[in-house]
């Protein structure tokens, strides 16, 4: 058989593809570094009651401390809605003062005068009558009964005068009249008698003891005091008043949207004017006090463990190491991304790596381009 001859253009393109797979499975270099950005945790700022914008006292790139105030909003009512609700606080508070100490004692003493009142009533009904009135009644009788007899014997009289002419029959009218009115008033005095007699009815001493038997109970009441029920639910109506108060409060200091740490205002966009949602972002900051690299670290220098140490150095000042650590390890391999550079292909499989600065806070800032150098250096 006679041996294959192969052309020219063949042969190159056969040295290409090997060269191409000796490239792709040479030995990694080891230069001891990987790059990647600086980044700090980023925080998205907001009102929970949310309104419209007063004030805006920041700008992005600004550098705030704990507690500045960034944004205010309008209060709208909530200053109105806070006076109600002290008011309604102070009602409840003087509510619950008087059910604890119970009613003043003017007020017992008013409940026991009426209570004695009412008792030395019920005693004089039960007594009756004293003998004396009963004395009394019966010689009112007796001067009725008198009169009677004197208006009957003036009639007698008037009636012999009037046939002899001596007196008018008018006058004759007039006794009879007196005569009727004494009977009447012996008629009076016997009924007033037999009154006195008879006693008190029993159903006036039976009202009198109700009475008596209320005023008691409203005298205990006095003493006693307000029941432990209705001061438990008193004192839970001043809890209730003062939570709407204190949530009134937190509004209003919802108002005021603080940094909450030391930091950089990164995005803002808002005027006075604007109208922002309740517990919608209206800003957001990075909190510089702790920056980290993220890098990709290929599979070559999986050696590495979280705590190792490192350096960093940045694009700007590549001359300044600064002290830092691996505070992460992915635990899943994956591409590296296109806008990360490392020396070994974009091709290969990574970990992504959390390397956290432990100085140069001061000097290093988020978004800047950053190399990290490792102190364990992996093997090919």
């Amino acid at each position: 058989m006679q041996p294959v001859k192969l052309r020219a253009p063949v042969l190159l393109a056969l040295a290409a593809i090997a060269a191409v797979i000796w490239f792709l499975n040479r030995p990694l270099p080891v230069d001891g570094h990987v790059s990647g950005i600086v980044e700090a945790d980023e925080i998205r700022l907001g009102s929970r009651v949310g309104g419209r914008v007063a004030a805006v006292h920041v700008q992005e790139g600004e550098r705030v401390v704990a507690g500045a105030a960034l944004v205010e909003l309008e209060p709208f009512d909530l200053n109105e809605r806070r006076a109600a609700a002290a008011a309604e606080l102070a009602v409840r508070e003087a509510e619950l003062a008087r059910a604890v100490a119970g009613l003043r004692p003017d007020e017992v003493s008013q409940a026991r005068f009426r209570r004695d009142a009412l008792a030395a009533r019920l005693d004089e009904l039960e007594r009756g009558p004293r003998p004396q009135e009963i004395a009394a009644g019966r010689a009112r009788l007796e001067s009725a009964r008198a009169d009677a007899t004197l208006a009957e014997a003036e009639v007698t009289r008037a009636e012999g005068l009037v046939t002899n002419g001596v007196i008018s029959r008018e006058e004759l009218e007039r006794r009879i009249s007196a005569r009727a009115a004494a009977r009447a008033g012996v008629l009076v005095a016997e009924t007033s008698l037999a009154l006195l007699e008879e006693g008190t009815r029993p159903e006036a001493i039976a009202a009198g003891r109700a009475q008596l038997g209320e005023a008691d109970a409203a005298l205990a009441l006095a003493e006693a005091g307000y029941r432990a029920e209705e001061v438990a639910a008193t004192r839970a109506r001043v809890a209730a008043a003062r939570a709407s108060l204190e949530a009134i409060e937190r509004a209003l200091e919802e108002l005021t949207v603080r940094a909450p740490l030391d930091g950089v205002i990164e995005a803002l966009d808002l005027r006075p004017g604007d109208l922002v949602s309740g517990g919608a972002p209206v800003l957001s900051m990075l909190d510089t006090r702790r920056l980290w690299v993220r890098a990709y670290l290929p599979e070559s220098r999986l050696n590495l463990a979280v705590g190792d140490l490192a350096h960093v150095t940045t694009t700007s000042a590549p001359a300044t190491r600064h002290a830092a650590h691996i505070s992460a390890i992915a635990t899943r391999a994956e591409f590296t991304p296109g806008n990360v550079q490392t020396p070994e292909e974009r091709s290969k499989q990574v970990f992504r790596i959390k390397v956290t600065l432990d100085e140069g806070l001061d000097v290093v800032l988020p978004g800047m381009s950053a190399d990290v150098w490792f102190e364990t250096v992996g093997t090919p």
